[in-house]
């Protein structure tokens, strides 16, 4: 009898090895990075309206003002973070970026407290003392793509990044009657809007190499990719989930060795390896970097547990 959590399995294993390659098509594509996140907006976007729309969830949706109001600060929040991550490769490196950018969960624990009254337990405290503490030896021991020694700017934004992501996950849980494809639909569109006039100081590739790298990071990284998640998630075991986000660091760090010469060294990594373990295991249910939040129902705050699916 074929196992049914295979095929999901497998969807969402995907899913987070595409995120690890990101960054490395970011800095292929050779823009900066308020060009590529518009050019992520509006391709990766207008897929998702696409897909919805042959799915007949579009013209079924019927939004209140309020749901649009907060899609469109989610928006802002999660084209902001694209921003600032993407930056920030080029300041310190993929990995070291991505690691740090995993903080994320645990600075949702503090908005969840300050914001909804969560209780902030001991654990999620040491747990946040380890990270940081990550931070700070990464900060100083890891060197940057260039041999150089990590610029502290590319760590801040990464960690700039992590807090917008971590706001964004923040509005998307007061969007759980949502479905996660069409609210990816609308913040797309807001960071469209957003970011185009943006193109006057920052334009697009001129090469035809570049150009395709983005409509790669468009149509595999962004549309493929999310519809691969949310066909997945609801489907799995919350630990599962949590246990293969793992591959989304692990394979942004193989690809910043392999293809950038990135080399690791020991203290660097013991630092990578305290934020990961620090905030990757008590998060339930994963979500990789760079991706919209995921909608659910009843997240704890630190994570996600089943996805909802609109009637």
């Amino acid at each position: 009898m074929k196992n049914p959590e295979s095929r999901p399995l497998l969807q969402w294993s995907a899913a987070m090895a595409l995120s690890g390659t990101i960054g490395a098509v970011v800095l292929e594509s050779g823009a900066a990075a308020p060009a590529v996140a518009f050019a992520r907006c509006v391709v990766g976007g207008l897929l998702l309206v696409l897909w919805c729309l042959a799915r007949g969830w579009l013209q079924s949706w019927r939004p209140t003002r309020r749901d649009l109001l907060l899609a469109a600060l989610g928006g802002v929040l999660l084209v902001g973070n694209w921003v600032l991550l993407f930056a920030s490769y080029a300041l310190s490196s993929i990995g070291v970026s991505t690691v740090v950018y995993h903080t994320q969960p645990l600075i949702l624990v503090g908005l969840a407290a300050a914001f909804l009254g969560e209780k902030v337990s001991k654990s999620h405290l040491a747990r946040g003392g380890i990270a940081f503490a990550g931070v700070i030896v990464i900060s100083l021991s890891a060197d940057g793509d260039d041999g150089q020694p990590v610029r502290l700017a590319g760590i801040a934004l990464a960690l700039g990044a992590a807090v917008l992501y971590a706001g964004a996950s923040f509005v998307a849980k007061q969007l759980k009657h949502i479905r996660p494809h069409l609210l990816a639909a609308v913040q797309c569109a807001v960071g469209a809007v957003l970011l185009a006039p943006a193109l006057a100081f920052t334009p697009l590739p001129h090469s035809a190499a570049g150009l395709l790298w983005l409509v790669l990071l468009g149509t595999v990284h962004t549309a493929v990719m999310y519809v691969l998640m949310y066909a997945s998630i609801g489907k799995l075991p919350t630990t599962t989930v949590a246990l293969l986000s793992y591959l989304y660091p692990v394979v942004a760090v193989i690809v910043d060795m392999a293809a950038f010469g990135h080399r690791v060294s020991w203290p660097e990594g013991l630092g990578m390896l305290a934020v990961l373990a620090a905030a990757l295991a008590p998060q339930r249910g994963g979500r990789a970097a760079g991706r919209p939040p995921v909608v659910t129902r009843g997240s704890d705050p630190c994570g996600t547990r089943t996805p909802v699916r609109p009637r």
